[in-house]
């Protein structure tokens, strides 16, 4: 397709990409996106919403069960005292990780690519860590008690153990949210400006017009915000590091084998952005399809995030290889055992799920043929969130459940209630996330126009002086 009107008049070093396609400019861009909030939606996001709505419904009758009866109703267990709460915690942290990558990583890094996207990827940030912070919460027994895990004095004198990493994770998984949903909300200021100035009825204006904090669009207020938005982004880039390793801390530091050991934090990382991206791509592929989006999030951008999908499950697969050296390399035979037992014992099924979905499909993405067909990335990225919930469950359960004492083993079996808790946080994910679709720019309007080449000072219009 030909680069719009004037992009070859730049300097090849300064030419913007063809990121943009369908000739857009920046009235189509506005009405492109304003249009998913100002109209009905299509009969496909209220089959979705009310199948959303159903699961978030039987996860709140399954929280007051669970608040009812005690935590004796899950399939928890000595020595799997963690069992199935802490391996959904991980993967909804994790899911929430590409949000953060995408927004600030990308930004501060000048990548272009990234303004199409960023909007999903920080709404499902917010949405994830909301599931993840869930788990924790009832898994402590007593919910109503869980502000004791905040550093704060309390009637009983109890004081939290600074060094314990579930104090950490606290404060690691509070202070990602709390950054990432500024960012969200500062990047969404300007858009939410346009929908208050565009809109007919009196509810929406006044609302947009409160979140739009008095925005005008003036020099001075672009100016100031784009300070805080560089600033944020400054904050939020340590977190991609931070968070993720924090949690990875709840197992290195403990002397189980097959956790205790310092390849973790890079490993939890990379894993964070591997599934995270193809929670992304999940989810974006079937709403540019729904929102009529194929003009603002193009190929170019989900190939982009497929090739990040195709080097982190490289990345990952070479921790798992890594982890096999080191318990063979060590001599330590706890070490080696609790690893030959992954791959061979009571749990291979969920190992070898594990090692198919996260290292061997994903390499399909080598084939530019298949990074752009949109059911096979689709397909895959689906398969990896299923592979990197089943390394958090391999690793939780694999090494607890086969601990230092043979007479305290244990086979982990989750229960009915169990399933159904984790299926819930997922009609809790979708149910917020349609409703962002619904009634919130779902793309970075302001962000996008600054990709097109007449949002360049050097641009010129066909006609004028000098082509």
């Amino acid at each position: 397709m030909a680069s719009p009107a004037g992009a070859h008049d730049l300097p090849e070093a300064i030419r913007p990409p063809n990121l943009i396609q369908g000739g857009e400019d920046f009235s189509s861009i506005t009405n492109t996106v304003a249009r998913v909030a100002e109209y009905k939606p299509p009969r496909g996001w209220y089959i979705a919403f009310g199948v959303s709505v159903s699961i978030l419904g039987m996860l709140l009758v399954m929280l007051g069960y669970l608040f009812w009866e005690g935590i004796g109703i899950w399939g928890n267990n000595q020595p799997v005292a963690w069992g199935w709460p802490i391996v959904n915690f991980v993967f909804w942290v994790g899911i929430g990780h590409a949000g953060t990558l995408i927004s600030a990583v990308l930004f501060l890094f000048r990548q272009q690519w990234r303004t199409s996207i960023n909007r999903f990827a920080e709404a499902m940030t917010i949405f994830a860590v909301m599931c993840a912070g869930l788990f924790p919460a009832i898994h402590v027994g007593r919910p109503w008690l869980a502000y004791w895990l905040f550093p704060i004095p309390n009637q009983m004198s109890m004081w939290p153990n600074f060094r314990s990493p579930l104090l950490w994770d606290v404060f690691a998984v509070s202070t990602y949210a709390t950054v990432s949903a500024l960012f969200w909300f500062m990047g969404m200021i300007p858009d939410l400006a346009t929908l208050r100035d565009r809109a007919t009825k009196k509810l929406p204006r006044l609302l947009y017009g409160i979140f739009a904090l008095g925005w005008t669009g003036s020099n001075r207020a672009w100016h100031r915000y784009e300070r805080a938005y560089l600033l944020l982004a400054a904050l939020a880039t340590p977190l991609v590091l931070s968070v993720h390793s924090v949690v990875s801390f709840d197992f290195a530091v403990a002397q189980l084998p097959g956790w205790h050991t310092t390849i973790f934090p890079p490993y939890f990382v990379a894993g964070a952005i591997f599934s995270g991206f193809a929670m992304v791509i999940t989810l974006m592929v079937p709403a540019r399809q729904f929102f009529g989006l194929k003009n603002l999030v193009t190929m170019r951008h989900l190939e982009n995030m497929c090739k990040v999908i195709m080097a982190t499950s490289m990345m990952v697969g070479y921790a798992y290889a890594a982890e096999f050296f080191i318990a063979w390399y060590s001599g330590n035979q706890y070490e080696g055992f609790v690893f030959v037992n992954r791959a061979l014992g009571n749990y291979a099924w969920a190992y070898w799920t594990m090692v198919t979905c996260n290292v061997i499909l994903p390499q399909i993405f080598w084939f530019k043929k298949m990074r752009t067909n949109l059911v096979v990335m689709f397909i895959i990225a689906a398969f990896v969130n299923v592979g990197m919930w089943f390394e958090r469950f391999v690793i939780t359960v694999t090494s607890s459940s086969r601990d230092f004492l043979p007479s305290s083993w244990h086979y982990f079996t989750p229960t009915l209630f169990d399933a159904l808790v984790f299926l819930g946080s997922f009609g809790l994910f979708f149910t917020f996330f349609l409703l962002f679709c619904r009634f919130l720019p779902t793309v970075a309007m302001a962000e996008v126009k600054l990709v097109l080449p007449e949002a360049h000072p050097g641009h010129r219009h066909h006609g004028e002086e000098g082509e």
